[in-house]
């Protein structure tokens, strides 16, 4: 087996706003694995500034890889634990190789059938009449979930704007949540939070920021809205330390983004855990281009949960690859009808 990598930089269509900054380009690295005049491809999404292998060897561990890919498999995951954006990349990679179509992972009826996977709609951070604008795009779209990412203006006008919906929308009608990013103090979240489960949302994302392991405890015990964890998830590497935060934090969700938190194996260890103590758990996306979305969404569509996924719809970015992902009424499809770009994979070896 020959091994590649290339590094690919996505540009957003406009800039988006989170607590942490406003994202303009998206770093991600492709790893292309050959055999017997096949292809396999993965990609890496490395998510500077958030993710856990956000270290300067990134590189050289890439190289690593390519140098010992004919190891056994679950030894190079195992090798690769601290790095969860190339164990990622590389499961993908060996799938796409074995695969008949290097496109097509995991085999359901969103693959074959063309059943769409529900989503969320996204509202990125900006100014009032930005976030407005797109509350009201997702609504006429057709989303029947709606994220909203808050903490960077003032609070008040967030709940203004969550109110507006709720006024329009009953809780069965259009299932709300917020994604704070760790954007609360400590001693400010409660509070904040019991505003916000005035207006029936269904959770919060990490409120607070990660890390404050204590503090996070208290809030979840405590908190009049269901909060979901996220970023508290990254960088928690074995077993033994995944189920201890669970044990201790004891939250109402987790969220799994593949790319960060150590690809399907990783994020299956996470869903045995949760489910073993009753927390319920869904799948993100962490903004990679379609090539990765497009294998985070085949396996999600194979674990059978009925939540709305926060899925991408790769029409961030304005050189994106071209797939059969659409989206249409707040789902997410597979349109076997459509094909990725011929001789994608070669390109992106060159």
């Amino acid at each position: 087996m020959k091994g590649n990598y290339k590094k690919y930089i996505l540009y957003f269509k406009n800039p988006s706003g989170t607590s942490r900054g406003t994202l303009i380009t998206k770093e991600t690295w492709f790893l292309i694995l050959e055999e017997d005049g096949k292809f396999g491809i993965g990609e890496c999404g490395l998510f500077r500034g958030l993710s856990y292998d956000d270290v300067p060897d990134y590189e050289e561990k890439l190289k690593w890889l390519i140098d010992n890919i004919d190891y056994d498999k679950n030894g190079l995951l195992d090798e690769l634990r601290s790095y969860p954006s190339i164990q990622f990349g590389l499961e993908q990679a060996l799938l796409s190789l074995k695969s008949q179509n290097p496109f097509e992972l995991f085999h359901s009826p969103f693959l074959h059938q063309e059943r769409p996977i529900l989503i969320n709609g996204l509202v990125w951070m900006g100014d009032e009449a930005f976030m407005h604008q797109q509350i009201q795009d997702k609504i006429d779209s057709g989303f029947t979930c709606i994220k909203m990412k808050i903490g960077a203006i003032d609070f008040q006008n967030e709940l203004d704007l969550l109110q507006i919906i709720r006024q329009n929308y009953a809780k069965e009608e259009m299932e709300l949540r917020v994604d704070a990013n760790g954007a609360f103090s400590p001693d400010q979240a409660l509070d904040k939070l019991k505003k916000l489960a005035e207006l029936d949302l269904h959770s919060i994302e990490q409120p607070i920021r990660q890390g404050n392991t204590q503090e996070m405890r208290k809030l979840c015990e405590q908190t009049p809205l269901p909060i979901a964890l996220d970023e508290e998830l990254i960088g928690v590497l074995s077993v033994t330390e995944k189920e201890k935060l669970l044990q201790t934090i004891r939250p109402q969700y987790i969220i799994l983004k593949p790319s960060l938190v150590g690809g399907f194996r990783g994020s299956s260890e996470w869903i045995r855990l949760a489910e073993k103590y009753d927390i319920a758990w869904w799948i993100t996306s962490a903004l990679e281009s379609n090539i990765g979305l497009n294998a985070i969404a085949q396996w999600t569509a194979t674990l059978n949960n009925e939540m709305h996924q926060g899925l991408g719809t790769g029409s961030l970015f304005t050189n994106n690859f071209d797939s059969p992902l659409t989206v249409e009424n707040g789902g997410l499809y597979y349109e076997k009808n459509k094909n990725w770009k011929e001789n994608l994979i070669e390109e992106l070896c060159i």
